[in-house]
């Protein structure tokens, strides 16, 4: 059942591009019976290692950018431990609550974000590629329109990169998420990176601040079962690779909006146990 529930995840990863860890969370605490906290532990490795996986990935066919990737990550790696800490001052309860709402924030991102560019969200269901690239918006302008002038990391550029990875750090120690969600538009705003340079250098991201996260989650004596971790980290990594392989043969808008619905009816469903519990 937990390679099972493994692979679903890892699928969800390899179809969306993005989002698709906020499922970990849910089917440990609600099928598994796992404590939040540690379920959260359990997510954190598990999204790391899949996320660094993809990123290997990505590098080897020079679509992830580095250097602003890098400064997202490393931002996100000072704060996660802020985001573990946050959340053992939070009753379990009130943390599987504003779980759910955040759910429900991520899945209308992504059924906005397939209703109106439809086109981005094929990005990760083809064939990785190179693609053309704008020059980026003011700080973070590229050096020339094409890949090899990188950005111009001014202050300003630098600055808000960092503070991106900060709030990813953040939200992804407190909820064991990988803020996929939240890096790839920034990045595409920011820098105009083509939407596979934005996802692979996201993975980047996710895969270093996870890692972050969990080994502040083990300083500060949350437990990992292992046996639990190596059995969904492995459904992980199979769901992944078949996902990134059936990707491309799949309508990108219809199936992001489904995911997009299947995070909604979750995020209710914590919801309404929530306050089933609390009335009870």
């Amino acid at each position: 059942m937990i390679i099972t529930l493994g692979i679903l995840v890892g699928l969800a990863l390899g179809l969306t591009g993005g989002g698709g860890s906020i499922f970990a969370v849910p089917l440990l605490v609600y099928v598994v019976g796992m404590p939040v906290h540690a379920a959260i532990a359990v997510s954190l490795a598990t999204v790391a290692v899949t996320s660094l996986f993809g990123a290997a990935e990505g590098v080897s066919r020079g679509l992830v950018e580095i250097r602003a990737g890098l400064i997202v990550a490393v931002a996100g790696m000072v704060t996660a431990p802020l985001g573990i800490l946050a959340g053992d001052f939070v009753d379990e309860r009130w943390l599987l609550t504003a779980f759910g709402m955040l759910t429900i924030i991520v899945a209308v991102r992504m059924g906005r974000a397939a209703l109106r560019s439809p086109e981005n969200t094929n990005a990760v269901r083809s064939a990785l590629q190179r693609e053309p690239e704008g020059h980026g918006l003011e700080p973070c302008q590229r050096a020339d329109s094409s890949e090899a002038g990188g950005l111009r990391l001014r202050p300003r550029c630098v600055a808000l990169l960092a503070s991106i990875g900060g709030g990813v750090g953040v939200i992804s120690g407190f909820f064991g998420v990988g803020g996929g969600f939240l890096v790839v538009p920034f990045l595409v705003r920011l820098t105009r990176l083509g939407m596979h340079r934005a996802v692979g250098t996201s993975l980047l991201v996710i895969g270093c601040t996870g890692m972050s996260g969990l080994f502040s989650a083990l300083v500060v004596g949350r437990s990992l079962d292992m046996n639990i971790l190596y059995l969904f980290l492995g459904g992980s990594l199979v769901g992944m690779f078949l996902g990134r392989r059936v990707a491309r043969y799949l309508a990108g808008a219809t199936l992001q909006l489904l995911f997009a619905i299947a995070l909604v009816a979750i995020g209710a469903l914590i919801l309404v146990t929530r306050a089933h519990g609390a009335l009870g």
